[in-house]
């Protein structure tokens, strides 16, 4: 290996919940470095989450993003002229990135009035195994088990 690898940035953890997964979630959520207004639409996201299923928002969060996060993906991997799909296993830190990832993203394409409202209609749905970012992890990790005869190319 020729260059040292870049050390991992520390996230400051949420003023409101002191929560380094929050913050990160809320720079994932933050458009064009509005950070004050991504955070708005999270804690409206979890007054309607609390509203809606009377738990503490944040254990509904933890738990929606535990189900979202996927454990192995496939990766394209180039053998003599012919890519092959190896499944391979995530590591936490893009695992974590990538539930994040799904969350958001479905929740915006959800039909709801405020992005506060999709979000934490996404969150609830998720907590319950069930919505598009769930359903993307089930398609990942179909698409994984379905290409296993090629993990011996796994490097």
């Amino acid at each position: 290996m020729r260059k040292k690898r870049s050390d991992r940035r520390q996230v400051t953890p949420d003023p409101k919940y002191n929560d380094v997964f929050l913050a990160k979630f809320v720079n994932n959520v933050m458009e064009s470095g509005k950070k004050h207004r991504a955070r708005k639409i999270l804690y409206d996201a979890f007054d309607i989450v609390e509203q809606r299923t009377k738990q503490n928002p944040l254990d509904v969060f933890r738990k929606a993003l535990n189900n979202v996060q996927p454990i192995i993906e496939v990766r394209p991997r180039r053998v003599g002229g012919a890519t092959y799909q190896v499944p391979s296993e995530v590591r936490p830190e893009r695992s974590l990135a990538l539930g994040m990832r799904w969350l958001i993203r479905y929740a915006r394409e959800r039909k709801d009035k405020s992005m506060s409202l999709k979000l934490a209609a996404e969150i609830i749905a998720a907590a319950n195994g069930e919505g598009n970012a769930i359903k993307k992890r089930e398609d990942t990790h179909k698409m994984a088990e379905a290409n296993k005869a090629f993990a011996h190319y796994r490097w």
